[in-house]
């Protein structure tokens, strides 16, 4: 096996990934949860601007990593209290996590090793600018406006019930 750059590059993200990952999940505080999360999301842009995807990369980190994440931390500041912290875990409720997690691992694993990835079959960069923005834009088949409109009224609707929740404290 050849190391590259750009291997080493992606196994840095990757390990960065997950150990943010599970620092999401794992940790007390729900605030550092979504600072993990954010640390996730800018992973995920690392590896989209490492395959040449710059649009992808650059929409994962103008939505995704900063409109959603300052959204959850906009609702997470609107109605958590000043010391919110988890409860503990019953330990049925860990072992039944670690089975699912584990039945996950070996569903995911199953499906990588039965596959086939052809290098030949993926195309390095991405499609014109102008094309993405008429298939998100555009009404036809396999167009993107209505459900880019549904997740922005119910992101507005989330917005608002935030609001109403904290203001009823």
């Amino acid at each position: 096996m050849n190391v590259t750059l750009d291997l080493i590059v992606f196994l840095i993200l990757a390990v960065f990934m997950i150990v943010s990952a599970i620092l999401a999940v794992t940790t007390g505080r729900i605030l550092r949860s979504a600072t993990y999360l954010l640390f996730v999301l800018f992973g995920t842009a690392g590896i989209y601007f490492q395959m040449n995807y710059s649009f992808l990369g650059a929409v994962q980190l103008l939505i995704y990593a900063g409109g959603i994440t300052v959204l959850y931390v906009f609702s997470i500041l609107l109605t958590s209290s000043r010391n919110d912290r988890t409860e503990k875990l019953k330990s049925s409720k860990k072992f039944a996590g670690l089975i699912t997690a584990l039945a996950g691992l070996a569903i995911c694993l199953l499906i990588t090793l039965k596959n086939e990835f052809v290098p030949s079959h993926f195309e390095h960069g991405e499609l014109p600018v102008r094309t993405i923005g008429n298939a998100l834009m555009g009404s036809g088949k396999y167009q993107y406006i209505l459900p880019f409109e549904v997740i922005s009224v119910l992101l507005l609707a989330c917005i608002v019930g935030g609001i109403l929740i904290a203001r009823k404290r």
